[in-house]
């Protein structure tokens, strides 16, 4: 084997190693950033939708309130 040809090999072989270390980093920290989105974001992201659901439940209340209101004194002026 040429001298060439061996450090080629070798050059190979440390990039190879650096990629399969790179891809068990990734790997691993992926893994993290699910469990962190399933555990921390997700159950946060839900509750503010809640809330944000009821608030737009009460504000869309009281806007067919105030319709209905307006509707019937609307109704009532008519000739």
């Amino acid at each position: 084997m040429s001298d060439f040809s061996r450090k080629a090999d070798e050059s190979a072989s440390r990039l190879n190693e650096k990629i399969n270390s790179a891809a068990q980093r990734l790997e691993k920290e992926g893994a993290e950033l699910i469990e962190y989105l399933n555990k921390e974001v997700v159950p946060a992201v839900r509750q503010q939708s809640s809330k944000a659901l009821r608030v737009a439940a009460e504000r869309l209340q009281r806007l067919a309130a105030f319709m209905e209101e307006h509707k019937s004194t609307g109704e009532e002026k008519k000739p």
